[in-house]
């Protein structure tokens, strides 16, 4: 694997290790904290800030991003609203963004617009930032995270980043898609350049229950030259790859034309395991398609939370193009979901910058 890599070591902590490491570190000093967080529906909203609250020797301050999408079902603001109550409490002061992922025209603007309302945030005052990706959309997460990264390059802050994940809640909440894929804000593009050129896209998407319309999608938008799909495994539903395998069998025989040998398998609690595979992926194309025009790999995360911060991390690592398919609204199967056992919820950490990496 090549030398430049980012994030190695690494330091992060699992989910048996997380509450630990807040109650230690964010516990036993007057740390001054900055909690970025969204504030929608999502059950996952308030994990982390309720986990913050009961071992910070100081509450922190808070931005609560709220995303508005066009004509929101009464159900689902009503539970946004409970779970900012609910936030509330967990911090001192509290600045709500309200953040309108579309335009009047349609167009996705969720990250543009995020990313123009905390430049109004003044970060300097804060010895450490941390977000909290839980509840918030890939089209704002993404670029958030980013962002905060840059900021702090001079000042050494640290930034931490949470993700609380409950496989089994996604697959109750359905997304109403937009009509076409389209790349995170602030990520590199697959443009007209690249097509016209004789490029070698590959294509890492993460495999999710009832994804195929979300995948075809991107497949359409980025026209891969190959495909290799990501696959959860382990996970915490032991037969969940071979549904996946099931449900995307005429993708991956047809129009992916996938062989075995290309299917990527991640431990669904383990982003820094994908985010290195990914690296050493990137690393063995370089040289192989550097006389035929090079390579360029494309990342859509979909599902897991906690893989997604692996391909957060990559992307960032290597300037690497991710394409998504923005949700217009969502469809939550409330029954369904009032069985999900809460309790076995997963809380991650990645210490993404600061004090430990000078």
């Amino acid at each position: 694997m090549s030398a430049s890599i980012r994030w190695q070591p690494c330091i992060s902590h699992r989910p048996d290790e997380v509450e630990e490491f807040v109650a230690s570190y964010f516990g036993s000093r007057d740390f001054k904290i900055l909690l970025i967080a969204g504030a929608g529906f999502d059950p996952r909203a308030t994990s982390v800030a309720q986990l913050l609250r009961t071992h910070c020797k100081l509450l922190p301050d808070a931005v609560l991003i709220k995303e508005e999408r066009p004509n929101p079902d009464s159900v689902l603001v009503e539970r946004a609203r409970a779970n900012l109550e609910l936030l509330t409490p967990c911090v001192r002061n509290a600045v709500v963004l309200e953040v309108n992922v579309f335009a009047s025209d349609g167009a996705v603007v969720g990250g543009r617009s995020v990313l123009r309302q905390l430049d109004a945030i003044d970060l300097l005052p804060y010895s450490d930032v941390v977000i909290d990706s839980s509840a918030l959309s890939i089209g704002i997460s993404f670029p958030l995270v980013k962002y905060v990264l840059e900021r702090v390059q001079l000042t050494g802050q640290n930034v931490h980043l949470f993700a609380s994940d409950w496989p089994a809640l996604d697959h109750v909440i359905q997304p109403q898609l937009a009509d076409r894929a389209s790349n995170v804000h602030g990520f590199r593009k697959v443009t007209e350049l690249y097509s016209a050129a004789s490029v070698a896209k590959l294509w890492l998407p993460q495999l999710a229950p009832s994804g195929r319309q979300t995948l075809q999608r991107i497949f359409d938008e980025v026209l891969p030259s190959d495909t290799c799909p990501i696959l959860p495994f382990p996970s915490a539903q032991p037969k969940l790859s071979d549904r996946l395998l099931a449900e995307y069998l005429a993708e991956l025989e047809s129009t992916w034309s996938v062989d075995t040998g290309s299917i990527i398998f991640a431990d669904e609690n383990d982003p820094l395991g994908l985010y290195r595979t990914i690296l050493r992926i990137d690393d063995e194309r370089t040289p192989a398609f550097e006389a035929l025009g090079g390579s360029l790999l494309i990342l859509s995360p979909l599902g897991s939370k906690m893989l997604a911060i692996g391909a957060l991390m990559a992307a960032l690592d290597r300037d690497l193009p991710v394409y998504y398919v923005e949700a217009r609204g969502y469809e939550v199967d409330w029954k369904t979901a009032g069985k999900v056992d809460l309790t076995a919820a997963s809380i991650r950490h990645v210490w993404l910058a600061g004090s430990v990496y000078h």
